[in-house]
């Protein structure tokens, strides 16, 4: 059938229905359900992503299930309300805080926007994917050696900070060692360099940590200094598919990193499940007690096998093995999903802390994997 211009422009339904009937054969697919694509398959043990199978709560779930029948609409300015809520928390104004679709979105805003300005210093075994995105837009990024505890040497990044740098990036509680920074050598660490340099501190897993307030730099941005620390949604409040995350730093710098951002602050269900989640302390609490419960009982396993661990501040473990690669695939083969080495550092095999039930199967697995690598 022919179609015109003109006929489109004055009918309009001629082609959509055209396009309806050819089509028709491709989109006759079988139904795919939620459960095929979202989460664990029947069987499996996630132990893979640093995931919270315990979230989110009960009052996130609610919002989204009011939320989902306006899909249809913008998320208006659910991110400025939410970014009022954070700023109202730690005493700042809502112009000390941007919220992005995860914490991923806000980092790479960040590692883009000040990396312009000179090369990025960082640790050398860290959550390094915004700096590698850094990286791919022709941005220097210099590492530094860790510890041989694998601790971040903090040490030896001031010796190697320059002036020229345009940020200086850290992970705390770091992933994937799970360690964290004793607060106040961080503390004078940052408040130093932030007079020189942009200091970029990830705090995603600082829920988790011993003492959370006092491990945390935000008194440095309250201080007036040249801080930024990044937050998610993802770990402790479990929207980890949700994609939530912010920022906390000078309006100046809030403002240089949304020219890099990409969202208008993240998608409306996300918003309001973190809405809905911020400040539900019972949920947080149990929670943690849940991840810290699971930290045990993989220390324990570990032991048990003969092996050992970093003391981890997060809701995963990092354990030394023969064979990282080889210990993932032969829990693969169990049906336990683990991650594989980093990098250089082949003998560290991250496992993150799922239900008591997925990490007994862990436990369980240990040692005959072990013995299989010999």
């Amino acid at each position: 059938m022919a179609i015109s211009r003109r006929g489109i422009l004055a009918g309009g339904a001629a082609l959509p229905l055209v396009a309806t009937a050819a089509s028709a054969k491709t989109l006759a697919k079988p139904h795919v359900s939620s459960a095929d694509l979202f989460g664990p398959k029947p069987g499996e043990a996630r132990l893979h992503s640093n995931e919270n199978p315990y979230g989110p709560s009960p009052r996130a779930v609610r919002a989204v299930q009011e939320i989902a029948a306006k899909g249809s609409y913008y998320p208006g300015n659910a991110a400025g309300l939410l970014a009022e809520r954070i700023a109202e928390r730690h005493g700042l104004t809502p112009d000390h805080v941007v919220v992005g679709a995860g914490s991923m979105e806000v980092l790479c805003a960040a590692t883009s926007a000040f990396g312009a300005d000179g090369p990025i210093l960082a640790p050398d075994l860290f959550w390094d994917a915004p700096a590698r995105f850094a990286e791919r837009r022709g941005i220097a990024v210099e590492r530094v050696p860790m510890r041989d505890d694998l601790h971040i040497d903090l040490a030896a990044m001031r010796r190697a900070h320059r002036a020229d740098h345009g940020l200086v990036h850290i992970v705390n509680p770091n992933n994937p060692t799970g360690l964290e920074l004793p607060p106040e050598e961080l503390r004078m660490f940052v408040d130093e360099k932030s007079e020189r340099t942009v200091v970029l501190v990830d705090e995603a897993y600082l829920e988790l940590a011993e003492r959370p307030e006092e491990a945390s730099m935000v008194d440095l941005v309250r201080a007036g200094k040249n801080v930024v620390i990044t937050r998610t949604f993802s770990k402790i409040y479990g929207l980890a598919g949700l994609r939530v995350g912010y920022a906390i730093a000078q309006p100046d710098a809030i403002r240089r990193m949304r020219g890099q951002m990409t969202s208008f602050g993240g998608n409306m269900a996300g918003l309001a499940a973190a809405l809905a989640s911020y400040g539900d302390d019972g949920f947080l609490d149990m929670s943690r007690r849940m991840v810290i419960e699971g930290r045990r009982m993989v220390m324990n396993g570990v032991t048990a096998a003969g092996l050992t661990a970093l003391p981890s501040s997060t809701n995963f473990v990092l354990v030394k093995v023969p064979d990282a690669d080889a210990v993932r695939d032969g829990m693969r083969a169990r049906g336990v999903l683990i991650r594989g080495a980093f990098g250089d550092w082949t003998e560290w095999s991250r496992v993150s802390l799922g239900t008591p039930e997925d990490l007994s199967r862990y436990v369980t697995a240990l040692p005959e994997v072990i013995a299989g690598i010999g």
